[in-house]
């Protein structure tokens, strides 16, 4: 009997565009997310219909699904515009999120380079993100990775009440 690594996940670790098929895991992922965030709370009905949109509008973004063998471990966001100051597409990447039980294994780290990759073969040349001011894990993630803090300050204006 072979008994899995608590430090090695299970079957082989891929990372593709997700699916329709996602949809139901993704919105698990999100809720997960969203009760690490100050500014969010998980509404599964709204976090549906905006993966729908994404996935739906391929022009607008891409999602990726992280998945330990055939579980989906993890999710990641990557909303296109374009820059003026760069004169060419930008990436806001959001929704970043490996499954508690699957951190600690470096699969985050395959996830975001995984859309690096795929960003630089699509010609973006900057990739931005938000994250909350309280997640130091999340913060100190996304420094090993390169990122480093912005002099811009993020304001956001609700234009819809629900």
């Amino acid at each position: 009997m072979s008994v899995a690594s608590p430090f090695r996940p299970a079957g082989k670790i891929t990372v593709d565009f997700a699916s329709a098929a996602d949809l139901e895991a993704l919105a698990d992922l999100l809720a997960e997310l969203f009760t690490l965030e100050c500014d969010f709370s998980p509404e599964r009905d709204k976090q549906l219909r905006g993966l729908r949109l994404i996935l739906d509008n391929p022009q607008l973004g891409r999602l990726f699904v992280l998945r330990a063998g055939d579980q989906v471990a993890g999710m990641a966001n990557a909303l296109l515009t374009i820059s003026t100051a760069e004169g060419c597409p930008v990436l806001l990447l959001e929704d970043v999120i490996v499954k508690a039980r699957w951190r600690g294994r470096q699969l985050g780290r395959q996830l975001v380079e995984h859309v690096f990759d795929w960003a630089r073969a699509a010609g973006i040349t900057r990739v931005t993100l938000l994250a909350d001011q309280g997640n130091a894990p999340a913060l100190a993630f996304y420094e090993r990775l390169g990122f480093c803090r912005s002099n811009m300050r993020v304001l956001r204006q609700n234009l819809r009440r629900d």
